[in-house]
């Protein structure tokens, strides 16, 4: 038996982590189960599956969730420090789905342990990658993209330096993917949130519609396969179907299909390096008739090449467009700036500022911080 802990476990790919944990009760054990502040959901998932641990993130509301697990065997704690406490029990498996940098510590955390951890949140690789990539080898780590988009690389991948002489990570293109510039301009976060195929959270759904999601990918994906970041494209597919491809110096073009359904990456990295079933829809080629691709357009969506120019430079550079994304968005979402003012505003941290290359975890916590407020200095001006 697996035991498993979920680091925001009420959030998407935490409530489809659960699903598939829940269809094998004798193939995997529930650990530690964290959330920010969703009681309710903490509290029945973790009674549904005997976790032996809930943590609350939001401490204030610990006496909540001690309530609504009074009288189970469950551990009950709350705050910051007792989510990053979890992270460190020791599971064989942990899935890090906590979105934005918050999730960063509790990853790390996780890594310490030297067991398996499944990926979800890129945030935390785009900011601190080098730092993350040495804490996992120093503990014996094993990081399992969860992403579509690299882990569908992951199954096509033979790390053999040399064979591989590019990977393409595949983009739907969002919601916006064929409108103009100006037509964009009035978009609502009721309109972005909306993906075309895949069901996600709020931030991501954003990310997706700016593409800027794409770009934090492909930083990841550098992370993730280090083949060198000018073999890494971003290739159009309004399908989702091909989740990306690998091509090797032969001119094999390996490629991991599959129904826009993130249980799919999910299970193969939960069971990896086996296969488990899942209820996922199956593929029917014959039913999609055909698929489509085409170039990304970086003018109409200029967040994909900030994020690529930022690969490029490197050092801090991820990490401040990363923060200065999260801050915008968050902005976005609650109605204070506008679709287009997103990357407008990531673009100007970028050119005002440019700190030394993070070497520990809390140079990249300093760089985060100072970057939201230069975000937050734009946004001021933008609203007055």
């Amino acid at each position: 038996m697996r035991t498993v802990s979920i680091l925001g476990a009420t959030g998407s790919v935490g409530t489809s982590t659960l699903d598939l944990v829940e269809r094998e009760p004798d193939r995997f054990h529930v650990e530690a189960l964290t959330a920010y502040s969703d009681v309710a959901g903490l509290a029945a998932a973790a009674k549904r599956t005997s976790a032996r641990i809930a943590v609350i993130g939001d401490p204030a509301r610990y006496d909540a969730l001690k309530d609504a697990l009074a009288g189970t065997a469950i551990e009950v704690a709350a705050g910051p420090r007792a989510v990053v406490e979890a992270a460190a029990r020791g599971a064989d498996w942990t899935m890090a789905a906590i979105v934005g940098l918050a999730g960063l510590e509790p990853t790390m955390a996780a890594l310490s342990c030297g067991k398996s951890v499944a990926l979800a949140n890129k945030e935390s690789l785009v900011s601190a990658g080098s730092i993350m990539i040495r804490a996992a080898d120093s503990a014996g780590a094993r990081l399992l993209p969860v992403d579509s988009e690299h882990n569908a690389v992951f199954q096509c991948y033979e790390p053999e330096p040399g064979r591989v002489s590019r990977i393409i990570l595949t983009a739907s293109g969002g919601p916006f993917r064929t409108w103009s510039r100006e037509e964009m301009r009035p978009v609502t976060p009721a309109q972005a949130v909306k993906h075309p195929n895949w069901s996600m959270g709020a931030k991501i759904s954003v990310d997706s519609a700016t593409m800027m999601n794409k770009g934090l990918e492909l930083i990841e994906a550098h992370h993730l396969f280090p083949i060198g970041a000018d073999r890494l494209e971003v290739l159009v597919h309004p399908q989702s179907v091909v989740h990306s491809m690998v091509e090797y110096i032969d001119g094999s073009v390996l490629a991991q299909l599959g129904s826009p359904d993130m249980r799919v990456p999910i299970a193969h990295a939960l069971a990896w390096p086996e296969r488990m079933q899942t209820p996922c829809q199956r593929l029917d080629l014959a039913a999609v008739g055909k698929l489509e691709f085409e170039a990304p357009d970086f003018e109409r969506f200029p967040a994909l090449a900030l994020a690529k120019e930022a690969l490029a430079a490197g050092g801090a550079r991820p990490a401040v467009l990363n923060a200065a994304n999260e801050a915008a968005v968050a902005a976005f979402l609650a109605g204070e700036v506008g679709f287009l003012d997103i990357a407008a505003i990531v673009a100007e941290v970028l050119a005002q500022y440019e700190p030394d290359a993070p070497e520990i975890l809390a140079e990249v916590v300093a760089i985060d911080a100072e970057a939201r407020q230069k975000a937050a200095s734009v946004m001021r001006r933008i609203a007055a």
